[in-house]
Formats: C-alpha cells, sequence, structure tokens
C-alpha cells in the first residue's frame, strides 16, 4: 500500500468501503429475513400440526364424554363432551387463521368441519336419547356404525392434513437449514471484508497519524530553523551596520584622504609648474640669446632641458586631468554620440591638418552618459588612434556600434600593439610603445578606464602589431 495515497484514491476508496458495508448489511439483512421467514414457515407447519392434533384430541373427548354419559347416565361424564363442544369453534378458527393461504388445508378444513359437525350432531343425538331413557334407541344408534365411520372419515382427514403438513414441514426444514447456513456464509464474508475494511482504515489513520506526526516535527524543525534564520539574519543585519558604519568611516577618512590628496597635488603641480616655468624661461632665454656663445653640444643640451621641462609640464597636466575626471560629479543623460564624435574627430583634423585622417563614424547612435565625459574619452580614444596611425599613408579611423557584442568601437590601421602586454594598456604611465616612436604620457587610457568605470561599463582592447587596434566599451 501506497504510504501517501493521492487525495481522489482514499475518498474514492471509502465510498467504495461504504458500498460494499451497506451491500453487506443489505444482503445480511435479506438472509436474516429469509431464515426467519423459513423458521416462521416451520413453526407455523408444527403449529398446524398440533393445531390438528387438539382438534382431533377434543373429538376424541367429546367422543369419551358422550359415551361414558350414555353408559352410566351420569352427567359428570359429560364435562369432556362440554368442553369440547366450547373448545372446537375456537380451534377451528385458529387452524382456518394457520391454514388461510394454503388451499388443501382450507378444503380440508371445510371437510374436516362438516364431519364434525355431524359427529357432534350425532353425539347430542345420543345425549337427548339416554335422558329420555330411550335404551333399545341408542343401542341401535350405537351399533349402526355411523358413530365409527364418522370418527374414522375425522381420522382420515386429520391424517391427510398431518401428512401434508409433514411434507411441507420436511421442505421448509431443509430450507430453514439452507437459508441458516447461506445466512452465516453472508456473515461471515461480510465480517470478513468489513475486518479488511477496518484493517485498512486503521492502517490509512496510522499512516496518516505518521504523517501528521511527521508534518508536525517538520514544522517544528521549520520552526526552530527560521528562529535560527531571523539570528542569523539579525547577526547579518548587525554585521552589515556595522559593515556600513566602516566603510562609511573609511568612505570619509578616503574622502578626506582624497581631498589631502587632491590638495598635495594641486600644491604639487602649483609648486612645480613654478620652477618649470622659470627653468623653461631661462633655457629659453639661454637658447636664443646665448646659443650663439655655446657649441652645438651646448645648444643641444638647452634643447634637451626645454623637452625635459615641457615633457615634465604636459605629465603634470595629464595627471591633474585624471584626478579632475576621478572627481568629477556625473550627470547621466541622453546625448547624441555620433554627433560628438564628429566633433571630436573634426578638432583633430584641424589640429593634425599634415596627417592624413579619414574618420568613418556611424550615424544615429545614441548613449546614456554623462557627454562632458564621454567627449574627453572619445578625445584620448581618437587622439591615440591618429598619433598611432599617424606613419600609415592614410589613417583610417572608424567609430560604430556593433550589434552582435553591444559595444563602440573605434578601430584605427595604426601601429596596433602586442596582446601579450594587452593587461598594460589602461594603466597609467604604462606605454607599450617608445617614446622615440610616438610621444606620450601614458595617461590617457588610463583617463578613460577612469570615465568607463565610472559609467560602470566595460573596456577592453584588441590590438596587432602594424596591422591597427580596435577598442570596445560600453556604458552600464
Amino acid at each position: 500500500m501506497n504510504s501517501k495515497p493521492s487525495r481522489l484514491l482514499i475518498p474514492a476508496f471509502l465510498i467504495f468501503a461504504a458500498l460494499v458495508v451497506s451491500l453487506n448489511a443489505w444482503l445480511g439483512f435479506r438472509a436474516i429475513q429469509s431464515l426467519h421467514d423459513s423458521e416462521f414457515a416451520v413453526a407455523r407447519t408444527w403449529q398446524v400440526i398440533n393445531q390438528v392434533e387438539s382438534i382431533m384430541g377434543s373429538a376424541k373427548d367429546a367422543e369419551t364424554g358422550s359415551r361414558g354419559f350414555l353408559i352410566t347416565g351420569d352427567d359428570r361424564y359429560l364435562e369432556p363432551y362440554k368442553a369440547a363442544r366450547q373448545q372446537l369453534p375456537e380451534e377451528l378458527d385458529r387452524f382456518a387463521g394457520l391454514t388461510a393461504d394454503s388451499s388443501f388445508d382450507t378444503r380440508q378444513l371445510t371437510e374436516l368441519k362438516a364431519v364434525l359437525e355431524q359427529r357432534l350432531n350425532l353425539l347430542q343425538q345420543g345425549i337427548d336419547l339416554r335422558r329420555g331413557d330411550d335404551r333399545e334407541t341408542i343401542q341401535a344408534l350405537v351399533l349402526n356404525g355411523t358413530g365409527k365411520n364418522e370418527m374414522d372419515h375425522l381420522r382420515r382427514i386429520a391424517d391427510a392434513i398431518e401428512s401434508e403438513e409433514r411434507r411441507l414441514l420436511a421442505i421448509r426444514t431443509e430450507a430453514a437449514d439452507r437459508d441458516n447456513r447461506k445466512a452465516h456464509y453472508i456473515i461471515a464474508l461480510a465480517s470478513a471484508l468489513d475486518l479488511l475494511f477496518i484493517a485498512f482504515l486503521f492502517r490509512y489513520f496510522a499512516t496518516e497519524r505518521a504523517m501528521r506526526l511527521a508534518a508536525e516535527i517538520d514544522a517544528q524543525n521549520l520552526l526552530l530553523a527560521r528562529q535560527e534564520a531571523d539570528k542569523r539574519t539579525e547577526e547579518v543585519r548587525a554585521l552589515n551596520e556595522s559593515l556600513e558604519q566602516r566603510v562609511r568611516e573609511r568612505t570619509q577618512e578616503l574622502e578626506a584622504t582624497n581631498r589631502e590628496l587632491e590638495a598635495f597635488s594641486y600644491s604639487v603641480s602649483h609648486d612645480l609648474r613654478a620652477p618649470l616655468r622659470t627653468i623653461d624661461g631661462f633655457s629659453l632665454a639661454l637658447q636664443e640669446d646665448y646659443q650663439d656663445l655655446v657649441d652645438t653640444t651646448g645648444r643641444d643640451y638647452i634643447h634637451r632641458v626645454r623637452s625635459g621641462v615641457q615633457r615634465m609640464g604636459q605629465l603634470i597636466d595629464a595627471l591633474l586631468q585624471l584626478s579632475r575626471i576621478t572627481r568629477a560629479e556625473i550627470t547621466r543623460e541622453r546625448f547624441n554620440m555620433s554627433e560628438l564624435a564628429k566633433s571630436v574627430a573634426s578638432v583633430l583634423q584641424e589640429e593634425n591638418p599634415e596627417h592624413n585622417v579619414q574618420f568613418f563614424i556611424e550615424s544615429g547612435l545614441e548613449a546614456d552618459g554623462d557627454p562632458r565625459l564621454i567627449r574627453v574619452a572619445l578625445e584620448n580614444f581618437f587622439g591615440n588612434a591618429v598619433k598611432f596611425s599617424s606613419k600609415k599613408p592614410e589613417s583610417i579611423i572608424e567609430f560604430g556600434w556593433h550589434p552582435e557584442k553591444k559595444a563602440y568601437f573605434i578601430r584605427d590601421n595604426g601601429a596596433g600593439f602586442d596582446m601579450f602586454y594587452a593587461n598594460r594598456l589602461f594603466n597609467a604611465f604604462n606605454r607599450l610603445h617608445g617614446d622615440k616612436d610616438f610621444r606620450g604620457s601614458g595617461i590617457g587610457l588610463a583617463t578613460v578606464a577612469r570615465i568607463i568605470h565610472r559609467h560602470h561599463g566595460t573596456l577592453s582592447g584588441e590590438g596587432v602589431v602594424d596591422h591597427g587596434a580596435t577598442f570596445w566599451f560600453t556604458l552600464g
């Protein structure tokens, strides 16, 4: 038996069990009723037999009492006769009631009544003659054999009735025995089925009780688990609050440190700019006013000093720009990326008139971000593309949207780079090309990375040496 019966199977089985039990009860009732009818028929048959015998006994009593009176003339001998005369109508009526449904007994009763009536009239005639002391007539009446014939007739009727009733008794007794066995079989079968259903219900309720206990245990375990989870949640909440508090403290400390670094950077850059301007100014004056007084080596030294100073100035400007990008507030809005790219490309073409630069910018591109910072990023992307393709007869720079990668791309046909060093592309001061080949500060792509990351976007680069590079970026 399945320990987890379906919801429809159990009600169906219970309905079936109720129907079977009801059918068993009906069959048992029918069997008992049939047995009762059979036994009642047997008992009534015995009653008919006894009633016939009682009628015959009364008739004999009447015969005996009349005969005693005829012999003795004593009225005391008439007591049985009188009693029989009073009892016989009742006994005949009782016999008629018992045999109302039997046509044979009804016919025999009619004949019995007629013969009894004749016999009683004959006895009464004898009694009357005896009271008149007519002995000769009485003797003749006795000796003619009429009384004997009537009593023999009565006995034959009684024998016929009793014979028929005993035949019926045998049949009815056999039917009663058969009904008795049938009733026992039906009651035994019904009891067995009832016990089977009771056993099933006991098993079912035991299983249900076990399942209920298991469910209660599970509920208790679930409650304990929930309490434990609530406890853990409270601990996690407290830990989060502590962590958030620590984050706020660290953020405040970081912000304070950043402010200090910003102030320090500004102070350093400002302080460095003054001596750099002094060095650059005096070196320029030395180059312009005293270049005839120094030899070629001296003029080269002066030129290197000026180049180093200008290089230092560019680095300071790049660092300040990177610092401003890091601290700048982002104001997102929907803007036309294609128009912004075209604007940046136009400026670069004007700044590099000696280069044959061709920009191919996809039209209709829109973006959600800070256009001011995105412009800085595009300036660095396009600037690098122009710079690293400057040695090509014609610089071809493409900007567009890749629908499969769902990313913007900037592709050029410049010097490219070795993918082995691709992880260094966006680190500050990490340059993949020497300063002799392409001048730069090493801050441009680091600035781009700061801008893209502040937009929660992604950034990557692909390149092949002497076959150009492609940069991909998204805006979160």
